[in-house]
């Protein structure tokens, strides 16, 4: 049996590859039907509802100059049937220059996100890497 981490972790990578990509459609199936969704992107206000998130992906997808973004630095956080992913965002040429909380619920037996946020990281803050030896010990290690 696949761990619940390993489970969550390869919806948050399908939901970032959906977002290079640009592929409305798998971003659609990502997100919840049946739970209350929301999404914020950095400097803009809170999109609540399916409908209204489904659109703005839509339209950022399509727009020709949407970031393709990668995460790095993932932490998966299981609380029964939700869950809750943190991660630095950047492309893939360039550091990180956002921080990143996806929140997932279990819906219908599949792992579904109810809400993204993002926003960017202070110039010039340190951001938390884990040593090879203590790769998850303590997140707030600053080095």
């Amino acid at each position: 049996m696949v761990p619940l981490e390993d489970e969550v972790r390869a919806v948050n990578e399908a939901f970032y590859r959906a977002f290079r990509e640009r592929d409305a459609a798998a971003m659609e199936r990502i997100w919840a039907e049946e739970a209350p969704v929301a999404c914020i992107h950095p400097g803009l206000a809170p999109q609540l509802g399916r409908e209204e998130v489904m659109r703005n992906w839509r339209g950022l997808l399509a727009h020709p100059r949407a970031p393709t973004l990668v995460c790095s630095q993932v932490r998966v956080h299981v609380l029964g049937t939700s869950a809750y992913v943190t991660c630095l965002e950047g492309t893939e040429s360039q550091p990180p220059r956002l921080v990143a909380t996806n929140v997932f619920v279990l819906e219908q037996g599949r792992w579904r996100m109810v809400h993204h946020q993002a926003g960017p990281l202070a110039a010039g803050a340190p951001t938390p890497t884990p040593t090879p030896s203590e790769p998850n010990d303590d997140p707030y290690r600053f080095n």
